[in-house]
């Protein structure tokens, strides 16, 4: 077999749709996006949405927004993706990078810990589809004497009166707390719709808000949608409408936008998202549990605990008492047969660029952990029941093997030492 990673969910109600969209002549930023937004908001009961090109953008534009700038903090999580780090380095701030627990989540106690007069932002990262233990997050920035460390130097920092909490959920997008939407529980979550994404637009994400009664919701959507769109009071669409070809730009925005062709694609998939792609998806992630549950190596990713529950984004598979190198091996192996997997994520530390900051890999012991042992499996809704069993048996004769030969490979060096 030759079994893809994460190739998109395209059947033909999106082809129909992106068709549509040629055959509208519109193609950028227009009534699809529109619709979308309208989509992902139903789906999150968020207050607002506001689609744009990228996460990356989305986080840029939101950091900007609440006034981050040289000088601030914003803690974040080593074991993420670089784009979460390098979102606040985009504003000149500096990303206080923290350990996570063994659920892959941002460890709340090393977030209280790295809190300074200097912090505006937490952004807490939702790894494979686990969502973070907001309530603890939500009840530190709320500690008075946390808010007394609090100096608020812009309008919306006035506004909110304390550290601002985003949720990375680039993989969240379906997961909930307490059966309701995990983005309802931080200030801001910001959803990634790249290729690979239980969603997807291609490139896209989208920013979802439920920000505290001190700020007027639409007032708010109507001044991102012109961030978006380098500060323009108008929109492209807008004027070729009838409204008029006269434009203003109000401020120093960016051109992070998106387009009518890329949310069709996004448009459709949503649609049957709740009632087709997510069951399948969890359908699939307990079909390897179950094949796997008998191998004493296996360390089940978090899923479905107490209040919380995944969007099944990544099967992040863990291996016990697994060394780096022989993770390695047993990748080169299993692809080798033919199953694409990967490996989410190399903590920021291990990186060539953080590492020239200063970040060592040795301060994330918990980080470095999780890393070492984990290895993510396909996960879609076009596998078949026997491309699963594949997998299945695929990985466990090859985890099997290569710790098997591991370890008769170091008697052998040890008889030849003592020989």
């Amino acid at each position: 077999m030759n079994i893809a990673f994460a190739p998109p969910y395209i059947d033909q109600s999106v082809i129909d749709e992106v068709v549509s969209t040629l055959n509208s002549k519109w193609i950028t930023t227009g009534p699809k996006v529109i619709a979308l937004e309208n989509e992902v908001k139903k789906l999150t009961s968020s207050d607002a949405a506001i689609c744009v090109n990228s996460w990356t953008s989305g986080a840029i534009l939101m950091l900007k927004w609440f006034g981050i700038k040289a000088g601030d903090e914003v803690i974040v999580p080593a074991y993420t993706y670089c784009a979460t780090a390098l979102c606040v380095l985009h504003c000149g701030a500096t990303p206080v990078i923290v350990d996570v627990n063994d659920d892959f989540c941002i460890s709340s106690k090393a977030v209280l810990k790295a809190i300074t007069p200097k912090t505006k932002a937490i952004i807490a990262v939702d790894i494979a589809g686990w969502p973070c233990d907001y309530e603890k997050l939500n009840n530190i920035i709320r500690m008075p004497e946390i808010n007394s460390l609090f100096n608020a130097e812009s309008n919306k920092q006035r506004a909110l009166g304390r550290i601002l909490l985003i949720a990375d959920a680039a993989h969240s997008l379906g997961a909930t707390i307490n059966g309701l939407a995990a983005a309802k529980q931080s200030d801001i979550a910001i959803f990634s719709f790249h290729a690979v994404k239980n969603i997807t637009t291609a490139e896209g994400g989208c920013i979802c808000l439920n920000l505290p009664p001190a700020f007027d919701t639409y007032e708010e959507y109507q001044y991102l949608k012109m961030y978006t769109l380098n500060g323009q009071n108008k929109d492209a669409f807008a004027k070729s409408r009838g409204a008029g070809w006269k434009y203003d730009v109000l401020f120093q925005g960016l051109k992070v936008n998106m387009p009518d062709i890329c949310a069709a694609i996004g448009l459709a998939q949503i649609k049957k998202y709740e009632c087709a792609l997510l069951p399948v998806r969890k359908l699939i992630a307990l079909k390897y549990c179950k094949g796997f549950k008998k191998m004493n190596w296996f360390m089940a990713p978090p899923l479905l605990k107490d209040n919380r529950e995944s969007s099944y984004h990544i099967f992040a598979l863990r291996i016990k008492n697994l060394s780096e190198f022989q993770r390695d091996q047993i990748i080169e192996d299993v692809v080798s047969k033919g199953v694409a997997v990967n490996v989410h994520f190399i903590p920021l530390p291990m990186l060539t660029f953080f590492k020239s900051l200063g970040y060592k890999i040795s301060d994330y012991p918990s980080s470095y952990l999780q890393f070492s042992r984990e290895i993510s499996l396909p996960i879609y809704p076009q596998l078949t029941n026997a491309e699963l069993d594949f997998i299945i048996e695929t990985v466990i004769g090859s985890v099997n093997a290569v710790m098997g030969y591991v370890k008769s490979e170091a008697i052998a060096l040890d008889y030849k030492v003592e020989a």
